[in-house]
């Protein structure tokens, strides 16, 4: 297989060959320090408040249209950028220096006073303009998500996310909004000419960081260094170098094989490559599990889901993980790749202890397979925690039931942030199986749950608070099972 010994992106219309590379060194680092390109902002360093935010523009899975999306530069590794185009709050400028209508926008709403964060939400507005012809009240506040402001408040950005599509000019690709931009061929092109089936293999001579082109180098590469860090989205590893401060060598990057970006379904389930981030996963569940949307929608935010994908979120081993729970009680699978071959994994036996998991040496998952369950199936995950947009789960459930006559079957619960991994608890499942889901089974459910689980304490929550709002969502997931109103949190103060 032939070896390539350096990444190459856009920028600014620019063609950036690098080679000697850090295998660590951020975009963030990159821009600012390298290139001296210091509108993108640190913040928080881990992709929590947006100041950092940039868009990528890459080929999409078919290779016939661009997608364009934000992340997180902070946390996202430079040489990931192979094969893309990166555009930064500077790129935005016309050739006279004229402001982008996005930009425009927020100075004519005033949607700025300290500057610092703006650059941040000019970039997720920027996405939002290229990718939503005619966006709501909701889809703003989406877009918005992963952006933080101290002091301007909100209203006045919201109102240059209206504003922006009134300024926009079809004349160009970069100012003209989704439902005027066709795709622009050339760029598509000069993307293309990027791509090959070449390895990467590049390093600072010191560390090494590998980008396979596909599944078979992976496994191979994988055999030949079996303690490698696996990176797909970053959105946890970027965490582990800037606030960890941990030197990983080698990095094996799963962003270029081919393979991994696949999502097939049929009668039976839905398998999704490890590759897929959630952004791509996410309207697939959807529409397969519809009563998941909240949960979906309180998952981090567009700058995380554009990088993170499921696999990677299952494969980190966090109690807290929000995709887990429901998951389980699905009874996903896992297939399991190394040079040695294949093997398939129930996801609730992959967690052996916290932080451990039963992936072996040499081993990455390749899929994440998600069983359809049949008609009249109840499914539920609901979200505990501080802040409600983007914030990670104190505690997650994770229910999947069958109703017949009116009578559970087949009733799977599991359960996040309640032990050091994401756990079953079958003495709650076994006090509603084979009763209608009324007060007296779920009464007794409740109790049972004292003895499946003995929540751990921590920063998030107590214990004790713990248990009590644990019992209190088998109340509420008797409720919407009876169909009792519950409007979406997600519709409160909202016009759609």
């Amino acid at each position: 297989m032939p070896i390539r010994d350096r990444v190459r992106f856009i920028l600014d219309g620019e063609v950036v060959e690098l080679t000697g590379l850090d295998p660590t060194r951020t975009v963030l680092q990159f821009l600012r320090e390298d290139r001296g390109l210091v509108g993108t902002k640190e913040g928080c360093a881990e992709g929590d408040c947006g100041a950092c935010t940039v868009v990528v523009v890459a080929p999409d899975a078919r290779g016939d249209a661009l997608t364009v999306r934000a992340v997180n530069a902070c946390i996202q590794f430079l040489a990931t950028l192979d094969g893309k185009e990166l555009i930064t709050v500077e790129s935005l400028a016309g050739p006279g220096g004229d402001l982008h209508p996005v930009q425009q926008a927020m100075l004519e709403e005033h949607g700025s006073q300290c500057g610092f964060c703006t650059p941040g939400f000019v970039m997720s507005l920027f996405a939002l303009f290229k990718n939503e012809a005619a966006p709501g009240r909701v889809d703003i506040d989406i877009a918005l998500q992963g952006n933080l402001c101290r002091c301007t408040g909100y209203r006045p950005i919201i109102a240059a996310a209206g504003r922006m599509y009134e300024l926009g000019d079809t004349g160009d690709w970069l100012t003209a909004p989704a439902a005027d931009s066709t795709v622009d061929r050339e760029r598509l092109a000069r993307l293309r000419a990027l791509s090959d089936d070449q390895d990467i293999v590049i390093g600072d001579g010191v560390r090494t960081f590998m980008a396979p082109a596909s599944s078979a180098s992976l496994a191979r590469l994988l055999a030949e260094h079996p303690g490698a860090t696996l990176l797909a989205g970053g959105t946890d590893v970027g965490l582990w170098v800037t606030k960890a401060h941990r030197t990983l060598d080698p990095v094996i990057y799963l962003g270029r094989v081919g393979e991994l970006s696949a999502i097939v379904a049929d009668d039976d389930a839905v398998e999704f490559g490890a590759g897929v981030t959630l952004t791509d996963a996410v309207p697939v569940l959807l529409e397969k599990f519809p009563a998941l949307e909240e949960l979906f929608l309180r998952w981090a935010s567009p700058p995380i889901r554009n990088a993170a994908t499921l696999a990677g979120n299952i494969a980190n081993g966090s109690p807290i993980g929000d995709s887990m729970p429901v998951l389980m009680a699905l009874g996903t699978e896992l297939v399991l790749r190394s040079a040695e071959g294949v093997r398939t994994l129930p996801l609730e036996d992959y967690y052996v202890d916290y932080g451990v998991t039963a992936r072996r040496d040499g081993e990455f998952i390749e899929r994440v397979r998600v069983p359809l369950p049949a008609d009249g199936t109840v499914v539920r995950s609901y979200k505990i925690s501080k802040r409600f947009d983007q914030d990670i789960s104190a505690l997650c459930l994770g229910a999947c039931l069958a109703l017949h006559d009116g009578v559970a079957r087949d009733v799977r619960l599991a359960w996040g942030g309640m032990a050091a991994t994401i756990r079953r608890a079958a003495r709650a499942e076994a006090a509603l199986e084979g009763r209608p889901l009324d007060d007296a089974a779920v009464d007794a459910a409740m109790r049972a749950l004292r003895e499946d689980l003995e929540p751990i304490s921590d920063l998030r929550a107590s214990g004790a608070y713990r248990l009590r709002v644990a019992q209190n969502l088998l109340k509420r997931l008797q409720l919407d099972v009876a169909g009792e109103p519950s409007d979406s949190l997600y519709a409160h103060g909202r016009a759609h």
